[in-house]
């Protein structure tokens, strides 16, 4: 019965009952993991996008500044244009009051 029990085709029938009852689990398990490493690699897209884009963010304050510094001075210069053509067209009716007849 011993000899039987362990002859070589009973273990190869063992061992193939083994593989058919898990291997269908086996291929489960692939397909999910399989799944899994798609979203994973769409999440990492994802957050490494982000972190290029806040990144380029970052980098691009030195031009908002030089934006902002500009428009300060061209809101300064139009100031001052409006107040040089409010004294030109005030100093030429001074100039010249309106005759009486």
């Amino acid at each position: 019965m011993y000899v039987l029990a362990n002859e070589p085709s009973v273990a190869l029938y063992r061992l193939q009952e083994h593989v058919r009852r898990s291997l269908p689990e086996l291929a489960q398990h692939k397909s999910d993991m399989q799944s899994w490493e798609e979203q994973s690699q769409g999440a990492i897209y994802t957050v490494e996008y982000a972190c290029s884009a806040i990144k380029n963010m970052t980098d691009s304050s030195v031009y908002f500044k030089s934006i902002d510094s500009l428009l300060k001075h061209a809101i300064a210069m139009k100031d001052q244009l409006n107040a040089a053509q409010g004294r030109s067209t005030v100093a030429p009716q001074a100039k010249n009051p309106p005759a009486s007849s």
